[in-house]
């Protein structure tokens, strides 16, 4: 007997959440355990109830889908479902079970939902939906990132950036009002930040051009960069030719 797959609608719009909910009506195989109207609402659900399923929206205010599934501790299989044809590659890219391009249809929707039966029974319930977001498509630069520290989330756009320190598969971001650990790897954030803004000095650094005041020469092919507020970063050859690149000296 199959247990029915426990769902959560992530949408903002009230009518799409309503016309999903009219066309699953019934379904054996949903059962809506929670509905949230924004990205913030959504990681919160899902992180607690811990769902099979979630229906998910990509252009919400606040946080986008793509930043939701990022700050998810509990991975279940995701469906995006969305206005926008122009997310489908990156939506497969997070190994999701299906895209659905507004206006749908019920056998369309009924459709994607027999996809992640088919998907749990053959794979297990557990996805690696947020595993494969390292593959950040080069046209997209990087314009904020979204960390979750605790019960909070924050929103940090990157021009307030001051460098970024790799902690194996973390990264600490920091900031003038303080510092964020975030669950991505250096190579994330050098493919995905401007490259005429940041640049990366050394295999743990990466810094914002505009807080290097100087570079200093401190032994015979060692050079360290200090910023604006003291802090002394080492650079490494390979960041040392990187600078004279970005900075044309």
């Amino acid at each position: 007997m199959f247990e029915k797959l426990r769902t959560i609608i992530v949408e903002d719009e009230e009518l799409a959440r309503n016309l999903m909910k009219s066309f699953l009506k019934g379904n054996d195989k949903i059962e809506i355990i929670a509905e949230c109207e924004n990205g913030f609402e959504g990681v919160k659900m899902i992180n607690e109830l811990k769902p099979d399923l979630v229906f998910l929206d990509i252009q919400m205010p606040k946080i986008t889908g793509f930043e939701l599934l990022e700050l998810l501790e509990h991975k279940p299989q995701i469906i995006f479902a969305t206005a926008y044809d122009q997310y489908a590659i990156k939506a497969f890219e997070f190994n999701a079970a299906d895209y659905l391009l507004k206006p749908y249809s019920k056998d369309r929707l009924l459709e994607a939902v027999d996809k992640v039966v088919d998907r749990i029974q053959k794979e297990g319930v557990v996805s690696d939906v947020a595993e494969k977001i390292e593959n950040f498509p080069k046209e997209d630069v990087l314009d904020r990132v979204v960390v979750k520290d605790r019960h909070k989330i924050h929103i940090i756009p990157v021009d307030q950036i001051r460098y970024i320190e790799s902690m194996d598969d973390y990264v600490m971001i920091y900031t003038a009002e303080g510092r964020h650990m975030k669950q991505k790897t250096m190579h994330y954030f050098e493919a995905s930040l401007d490259p005429k803004e940041f640049v990366r000095i050394h295999r743990s650094y990466i810094v914002k051009v505009s807080q290097i005041n100087e570079i200093q020469q401190y032994e015979k092919e060692s050079y360290i960069v200090i910023l604006h507020d003291k802090t002394k970063l080492k650079v490494s050859k390979t960041g040392y030719k990187n600078l004279k690149e970005v900075l044309s000296f």
